[in-house]
């Protein structure tokens, strides 16, 4: 069993809401296999309107009808809604049914119910069940315990930082919560500790961060509170998602569709054989990088989404494919080595450059149609170019200013050289 494979298969069983038990151990079992810095937010820090959870563990969870068990709540983490309220009573089976949710799609499945997480000011008590128990339920009344543990919460996150030449920061982020899944969350972990292990062992130009959070606020309250020069250095990044499943691979872009990371994950991508597709921002799925874009850090997703089997109790270790998560991998190796080979330009001047002074000798002429000058398409691209450099606000590299005006590197390489010659930009090799 590979090492992502044995996070997967370690992690999925346990009941990983944002504040529990399960998901303590999750994070002492995370720093045990990697050097992760942990971040604490306690429950009394509500931020942008978020509340944090209270600290919530099942301690016994069942329903009886005439002295007979019908369902246990402990059978598996999803159960038993998350964050449900305690709950001890008798109830006519009208009462039950209404405390009972179900997969409209499948009859022996149950659901994810995580919108209490987000609300937890507003409770109720509650279990997931098979759509077949539910239809199945005999009149008469019900004996129901939900016995729960509850103290004050604390959000948590990890995080790793590995510094290159440059402060800028590419970031990949994972889901750490959700309770009982194996592909949604965890998958995307195990890719992310597998892809540093790789990075620590290499002299790095960007720097690159390694981010663990529950899903949603955690993303919100790690980046909403962190400094902002600390916040300004993370230049872009990639949310590893869903990458197990036996389903086709996507990547779906950032807002701006152009930082260097996804640019290089699309080349990446065409020069591989993995069935696959790219799809704009939101088009794919919504999840974490809505968060991030907020903060205005571009964040594509890398994901095998959908999956029939999401949101269920049937996204499981028997569901993961080895293979999957080893290709997901190769990929963003592939394509952090791309960004890693190529120059990065750094712009040293405000504004715009008068280009055509001699001093300079920059300017890309397109010519003039009323004078008889016929459209070149090589100089229209290098006008693109031109046009491009002063307008650059972060590290770029050559690779991704060659794809965008579809010229080659050399050219590109070679223009740049005539830039940084004059002082107007620093290139780092």
């Amino acid at each position: 069993m590979s090492e992502m494979m044995k996070i997967v298969s370690d992690l999925s069983s346990l009941n990983r809401v944002i504040c529990s038990s399960d998901y303590d151990d999750t994070i002492s079992y995370m720093k045990e296999i990697f050097p992760f810095k942990e971040l604490n937010f306690p429950c009394s820090d509500n931020y942008n309107g978020w509340v944090i959870p209270p600290k919530w563990d099942i301690r016994s969870a069942h329903i009886y009808h005439n002295g007979r068990l019908v369902y246990d709540g402990l059978w598996h983490p999803m159960a038993v809604m998350a964050l449900s309220a305690p709950f001890n009573g008798t109830v006519t089976r009208e009462e039950l049914r209404c405390h009972l949710h179900y997969d409209h799609r499948f009859d022996d499945r149950i659901p994810f119910h995580f919108r209490q997480l987000f609300t937890s000011w507003k409770r109720d008590w509650g279990f997931c069940v098979p759509k077949a128990l539910y239809d199945s339920l005999p009149e008469g009344d019900y004996d129901v315990l939900i016995d729960t543990e509850e103290s004050p919460g604390t959000l948590k996150v990890l995080e790793y930082h590995l510094p290159g030449k440059l402060e800028e920061t590419i970031v990949f982020g994972a889901n750490l919560d959700h309770p009982g899944v194996a592909n949604d969350g965890v998958s995307g972990v195990a890719v992310g500790v597998a892809l540093f292990e790789m990075l620590r062992e290499r002299d790095l130009k960007f720097s690159y961060r390694l981010v663990l959070a529950p899903g949603i606020m955690g993303n919100e309250y790690y980046l909403g509170r962190m400094p902002d020069d600390d916040r300004q250095r993370l230049l872009e990044g990639v949310m590893l998602e869903m990458l197990g499943s036996p389903t086709q691979l996507n990547l779906q872009l950032s807002r701006s569709q152009k930082s260097n990371i996804e640019l290089s994950l699309q080349e990446a991508l065409g020069e591989v054989d993995y069935e696959h597709r790219i799809g704009e921002f939101e088009s794919l799925l919504l999840n974490d990088e809505y968060i991030w874009e907020a903060y205005g850090i571009p964040m594509a997703s890398l994901s095998r989404f959908p999956y029939p089997e999401y949101h269920t109790d049937a996204d499981n270790v028997a569901l993961m494919s080895e293979q999957r998560l080893a290709e997901a991998l190769s990929l963003v190796e592939d394509a952090i080595s791309r960004l890693e080979t190529s120059p990065v330009i750094k712009k040293r001047f405000m504004g715009n450059i008068c280009l055509s002074n001699p001093e300079y000798d920059l300017y890309i002429d397109p010519g003039q149609v009323a004078f008889g000058d016929k459209p070149d398409e090589n100089i229209r691209r290098k006008r693109k170019l031109m046009n491009i450099i002063p307008s650059i606000s972060r590290p770029t590299t050559i690779r991704q200013l060659a794809m965008e005006v579809a010229l080659p590197m050399t050219t590109v390489e070679q223009y740049i050289n005539a830039w940084k010659h004059c002082g107007l930009l620093e290139v780092y090799i």
